[in-house]
């Protein structure tokens, strides 16, 4: 599992939350709330970020949390060891992953700012989601109201759709690929297994309790895959 841009709220932010829309986060304790609004520079390098704290952990890389040295602003760096991704044979996903974010501007998706990369690291600038996972909030409910499983659902959809209006298959969506802002809109992230795709695909990828039968039997699939993991995931807010 790669990290995802988003911070884990505590148990006690959770349990305050079940309708949409009431997942306010407040900042750290004397900063101002957050922002996510990029300066477009003609460059940038890490010098320009102080790390405030990790907020994510994967296979191979982790996410932090990061302030602008020069502004107000926070952001979601995620860090991927580049032995590691190597070793995992995760090159192509990886470039998938910085081939779509580049591509895709939607308020349900989360932003990519800039990537670069040293010796040992690469590196990806993102939108920082402070509301955490919504995996985090069904596990401390149970399951969600109708209202708030249709209110998350058709932001999902309008998501999918726009994905999919670009020849883009997600192919991983489940709880914790759903961050919620702080307003409680979702933002889908961890396109690591997103890719164009025309026609149809073979590759066996993607979560085991979300994959459509046609992933499964590797007789090739296309978008509709991700329609299917939907239907999944609206089983799983509305009953548990």
């Amino acid at each position: 599992m790669e990290p995802t841009a988003g911070a884990m709220a505590t148990e006690k932010d959770i349990a305050a939350r079940d309708e949409p829309g009431d997942a306010k986060v407040l900042a750290p304790a004397g900063e101002p709330p957050f922002r996510t609004s990029f300066p477009h520079k003609a460059g940038h390098s890490m010098e320009d970020w102080d790390t405030v704290a990790t907020v994510g952990t994967g296979t191979f890389g982790r996410v932090n949390l990061v302030k602008e040295k020069t502004g107000r602003r926070y952001y979601a760096l995620k860090i991927m060891s580049i032995p590691d991704v190597i070793r995992l044979k995760q090159e192509q996903h990886v470039q998938n992953e910085k081939a779509v974010l580049k591509e895709i501007n939607h308020p349900f998706l989360v932003k990519l700012f800039w990537t670069g990369h040293d010796n040992r690291f690469l590196y990806m600038l993102m939108e920082f989601v402070p509301g955490g996972e919504l995996f985090s909030y069904l596990r401390n409910r149970g399951r969600f109201s109708s209202v708030a499983g249709i209110f998350y659902s058709t932001e999902i959809v309008c998501a999918i759709e726009y994905l999919h209006a670009k020849e883009i298959v997600y192919r991983d969506l489940k709880p914790e690929n759903i961050l919620l802002d702080r307003e409680g809109h979702i933002k889908l992230t961890d396109f690591g297994f997103s890719k164009k795709l025309v026609d149809r695909t073979w590759t066996l990828c993607g979560t085991p309790e979300y994959l459509a039968p046609e992933v499964i039997q590797s007789k090739g699939h296309g978008r509709a895959v991700d329609w299917w993991a939907l239907g999944i995931l609206i089983f799983e807010m509305l009953s548990g």
